[in-house]
Parts: structure tokens; C-alpha cells; sequence
């Protein structure tokens, strides 16, 4: 998997919050909020939602991906 854009800490506080508030299921709730922007036709909060998904996909991952600091 490549590693996901992170658009400032606004969009990892996002994925932090779900994470905290959703557990295992934050995927499931960013993908929702994602659909649910479509479905309102607001395509910037839909790519966010999406881009909220991949980061929490990395962030769950066990092993570590690229370069480590």
C-alpha cells in the first residue's frame, strides 16, 4: 500500500477522533460520512472522508510501511 497524503493535522485529528470514538469500526464511519457527502453533493467532504479512510487503514496496519525516523 502506498502511503496515504495527510493534509495537515486537521485530517489526522480526524482519523485520531474516530479511531477514539469508533474503535475498530472507524473505517466503517469515515467511509459512511464519505457516502454521505456524495450523497449531498459536496465533493471536497467526500474526498476528505475518503482521504480519513486510507490514513486510518495505515494507522491500524501492525507492520510499518517506508522509512522509519
Amino acid at each position: 500500500m502506498d502511503t496515504p497524503f495527510i493534509n495537515g493535522r486537521a485530517s489526522l485529528a480526524d482519523a485520531a477522533l474516530l479511531l477514539e470514538t469508533y474503535g475498530d469500526d472507524a473505517g466503517f464511519e469515515a467511509a459512511a460520512r464519505a457516502e454521505h457527502s456524495r450523497d449531498q453533493g459536496n465533493v471536497i467532504r467526500f474526498c476528505h472522508w475518503r482521504q480519513i479512510e486510507r490514513v486510518i487503514v495505515t494507522l491500524t496496519d501492525p507492520e510499518v510501511h517506508g522509512t522509519i525516523h
